[in-house]
């Protein structure tokens, strides 16, 4: 049961950042971000790229680039590079002045570009089976844990991390930044008008965003050891949009509740559940459940739980 509940802490915090991350590109930007676990995934393939070490080594059995073995915590850093590298690249021509669905389809169609890429150049890494064997971080300064004591080490590190990101998030929502970027999601027009610009604050959010999210994917391929296409699928992102549409769309804290009520509980207690019908049927109701409580949420509160509050400006903050 230790070894259980300090596996869901470490999943937990991940999906915290994702959280987070997603908060701050449409709670606060107003970015449809279909393509949120795409850059979790090159954060992930990072991470374990330049902790691998060269591809052609003895005993090699699997295809990749940059190959090399940095020490911890370089892997990390490399991984919110990565992340925030790939959002620069992607928001720089999807975040123009165009209607927003179009820009959450042209996100989803890049995610499915990237996916098809990844799967099938199986020299990029390593195609369709994915990487394993990536080392887990200070596992031989911590040698003498035993497995569920490295789990646990591994929850507490991944819980301050959490809680560096949180402060970072709560800053920059507090932040002239942060209400400047709040006025472009309300109205861009307007916004325009008073100085403010539109594409490059929502671009700046959106990188900040993708080097949350591919921190976060670095704590989890170091975390399973191990990363293919089959972890960063659509109900991934579907799940994180959930999440933060429960808690309350724009409020750093409503999403981590959110998180914890979707991530943890509506996923999770079901596998307690006996077996009903054919296997897996427990399985697909989870995805039932969510989708119900979107659609539920959206039309009886539509704020979330804890609705975001607006922002209030002193007096000497004016000045």
């Amino acid at each position: 049961m230790s070894f259980y509940i300090s596996t869901l802490l470490v999943y937990f915090f991940v999906d915290a950042l994702l959280a987070w991350a997603l908060n701050m590109q449409f709670g606060w930007g107003g970015i449809p971000n279909f393509a949120l676990i795409m850059f979790q995934a090159a954060g992930a393939y990072a991470a374990a790229v330049v902790s691998l070490g060269p591809d052609t080594g003895a005993g090699a059995f699997q295809r990749y680039v940059f190959g090399s073995s940095l020490p911890f915590p370089l892997p990390l850093v490399v991984a919110t590079l990565a992340g925030g590298l790939l959002a620069l690249i992607v928001g720089s021509f999807s975040l123009r002045r165009i209607r927003r669905d179009y820009q959450a389809a042209i996100l989803l169609i890049v995610s499915l570009i990237v996916t098809g890429l990844v799967t099938n150049v199986v020299g990029l890494v390593n195609g369709s089976n994915g990487l394993t064997g990536v080392p887990r971080p200070l596992s031989g300064v911590l040698s003498r844990l035993t497995y569920d004591g490295y789990q646990w080490a591994y929850a507490a590190w991944t819980a301050v991390i959490a809680a560096a990101v949180y402060l970072l998030v709560a800053r920059l929502g507090s932040s002239p930044w942060g209400r400047a970027l709040r006025a472009v999601r309300d109205n861009e027009d307007a916004a325009a008008t008073i100085g403010l610009n539109p594409v490059s604050l929502r671009l700046q959010a959106f990188v900040i965003g993708g080097m949350i999210c591919g921190l976060s994917g670095g704590l989890l391929a170091e975390f399973l050891a191990s990363w293919s296409p089959a972890a960063w699928g659509y109900a991934e992102t579907f799940a994180v949009f959930t999440a933060i549409i429960l808690g309350g769309v724009g409020n750093t804290w409503g999403v981590v509740l959110g998180t914890l009520l979707v991530q943890v509980i509506f996923l999770q207690v079901p596998t307690f559940l006996p077996q009903v019908g054919y296997t897996g049927l427990i399985d697909a109701l989870q995805w039932v459940l969510i989708g119900s409580l979107w659609l539920v949420c959206l039309a009886i509160r539509p704020r979330g739980l804890i609705p975001a509050r607006r922002p209030v400006v002193s007096r000497e903050a004016r000045r």
